[in-house]
């Protein structure tokens, strides 16, 4: 099974969207299966994992009744906020729909991310560490320090870093992200995801040997078993198209992989670890 790990649908007249403004014409519009269909087609894709793009439950919700629809979907990431009292019952109000994988936190977003590291919020975390629940964890690269300080007391947490931690790819630095990221792959059920990097580097004049440096580091550190291909679709569009973002990746593959190998970056670790 072939598996793009990270997608996006939205509608834009729902307003969750703060951050697609007019402004980023590109993406001021709906996305929607018909737009990724042909593009899973030509890739000899089967489907893909529908992840949230804004921090509601609704937006939640609304993927959710999109997947429900739609074959090529084969789960759904959505978003759940740990410091609220009820996240326990929100959860579970999203595992009613047999399509619901886990659920992503924005640490992104955070103005400080040392939150994290809140009793309450490593107490929320050891919950679902404990139903061994997939969870996302989207985070820039001067926040993986604490993100580093968060596994160290929830050692057992199954996630993955999203879009292999938004290192600085424009500037073409590597430290500390790779220090950091080489610390994060010593827990065991962290997994990261070859997704997003277009959009770290320069949108208009990136090279395809930019990446080999981010993407060589992840697969040496991570190995073939806890490596995922996202294409992070249709937000790759401010700096590149799908089939850009797929010959990136595989053009920075080490000759000496073999085809088992491939198989489980495009695929089946994706499966293995959202458990489909």
């Amino acid at each position: 099974m072939r598996i793009d790990a990270h997608q996006h649908y939205w509608r834009i007249t729902r307003g969750d969207y703060g951050w697609i403004t007019p402004e980023l014409k590109r993406l001021y519009r709906d996305f929607l299966p018909d737009d990724l269909e042909p593009l899973l087609s030509k890739h000899k894709l089967d489907g893909s994992i529908l992840v949230q793009a804004a921090p509601t439950l609704e937006e939640t919700m609304c993927i959710l009744s999109i997947a429900a629809e739609q074959p090529s979907v084969l789960g759904v990431v959505g978003w759940l906020d740990l410091f609220d009292p009820n996240h326990r019952s929100h959860y579970e109000q999203c595992c009613k729909h047999s399509k619901y994988v886990g659920f992503r936190i924005m640490i992104q977003d955070m103005k400080d991310s040392t939150c994290i590291l809140e009793p309450r919020f490593i107490e929320a975390l050891r919950e679902y560490a404990a139903l061994k629940v997939p969870i996302d964890l989207l985070v820039s690269s001067h926040q993986l320090e604490d993100v580093i300080a968060m596994l160290k007391q929830v050692p057992t947490l199954r996630g993955v870093i999203d879009h292999i931690g938004k290192p600085p790819i424009k500037e073409g630095l590597l430290e500390p992200w790779a220090s950091h990221l080489s610390e994060i792959s010593r827990f065991p059920n962290i997994y990261c995801k070859l997704s997003g990097m277009v959009t770290e580097a320069d949108h208009a004049a990136w090279k395809a040997m930019d990446f080999i440096p981010y993407i060589r580091h992840v697969l040496q550190e991570f190995g073939s078993s806890r490596v995922m291909y996202g294409s992070d679709w249709p937000v790759c569009l401010l700096a590149g198209d799908y089939d850009e973002v797929m010959d990136i990746l595989t053009a920075a593959l080490p000759s000496k992989w073999s085809g088992a190998e491939r198989l489980r970056l495009f695929g089946l670790n994706a499966k293995e670890f959202y458990k489909l």
